[in-house]
C-alpha cells in the first residue's frame, strides 16, 4: 500500500490505519480493563445530575442532531467531571492537532481532547470523537479518534498508553492505544444504567491523566 504524505483525521478509518501503521486490534486489554474497572466514587449530586441528563437523552436522542447531542448531553457530562479546573491540563474542543507518525503527517480538529496546557493544548492524553452523520455520513468515528490518538502517542514519544472515546448516538465506546495495539470497548449505552459507568470512566481518566502528568514532570 502506497503511503500518503499527509492524511486528515476525517479520511481515517480503522482499516486504513491498520494497513498504514501496521496496527493490531486486540479484544482483551488489561490496561483498558484497569481504566474502566477503576473504583471511583460518585456523589449524590453527580447521580442526580446524570439522572436528569439521561431523562433528556431518552426524550430527545432519536431526533437530536449531533450538535444538539453535544450541547445538551455530552458537554454537560464532561463539565460535571470538571477537566478544566487544574492549570496543568484542560479539556479542549476542536483545536488543531497535528503530528508525524511513521513519516505521515496526520492532522485534524478532534471534537475534544484532554491535554496538558492551560490556554493551549500541549501533550494530548485523551481524544474524543462524536459521529456527525449530517456532515460525514460515511465517516468512521473510531478511525478518526484513533488517528488523533496516534498523534498523541507520537507527541508523548510512546511513553505510556493513549486513551480515547467515540460516541454514536447514545452509545459510548472507550479506546486505548499502546504501541502498535489498540482495543475498543463494547458499547456503553447512556440511555441505560450504564450511564453511571460512563461517568466513572470519565472520572477515572481524569485521575489517570493527573498521574501521567506528574510522572512526565518527574522525568529529567
Amino acid at each position: 500500500m502506497k503511503k500518503p504524505k499527509t492524511l486528515t483525521f476525517s479520511e481515517c478509518t480503522l482499516a486504513k490505519l491498520d494497513k498504514l501503521f501496521e496496527l493490531d486490534e486486540v479484544f482483551d486489554s488489561s490496561m483498558l480493563d484497569d481504566w474502566l474497572n477503576q473504583q471511583v466514587m460518585v456523589t449524590e449530586f453527580e447521580t442526580q445530575t446524570i439522572t436528569h441528563l439521561q431523562h433528556q437523552l431518552n426524550l430527545n436522542v432519536k431526533h437530536w442532531n449531533e450538535a444538539e447531542l453535544l450541547q445538551n448531553f455530552i458537554a454537560p457530562l464532561f463539565a460535571l467531571v470538571d477537566f478544566s479546573s487544574d492549570k496543568r491540563f484542560s479539556l479542549f474542543a476542536e483545536r488543531r492537532l497535528s503530528g508525524v507518525v511513521d513519516g505521515i503527517t496526520l492532522s485534524g480538529d478532534p471534537d475534544g481532547m484532554i491535554a496538558s496546557g492551560f490556554r493551549e493544548p500541549e501533550q494530548p492524553y485523551f481524544s474524543f470523537q462524536e459521529h456527525k452523520r449530517h456532515r460525514d455520513p460515511q465517516g468512521d468515528p473510531a478511525g478518526q479518534a484513533l488517528a488523533a490518538m496516534l498523534v498523541g502517542q507520537a507527541k508523548n514519544e510512546q511513553r505510556h498508553p493513549i486513551y480515547g472515546c467515540h460516541v454514536i448516538g447514545a452509545d459510548w465506546y472507550f479506546m486505548i492505544l499502546h504501541k502498535k495495539q489498540y482495543t475498543i470497548s463494547s458499547a456503553y449505552v447512556a440511555t441505560k444504567a450504564e450511564i453511571a459507568d460512563i461517568l466513572r470512566a470519565l472520572k477515572a481518566i481524569k485521575s489517570i491523566i493527573v498521574s501521567l502528568i506528574e510522572a512526565n514532570l518527574a522525568i529529567p
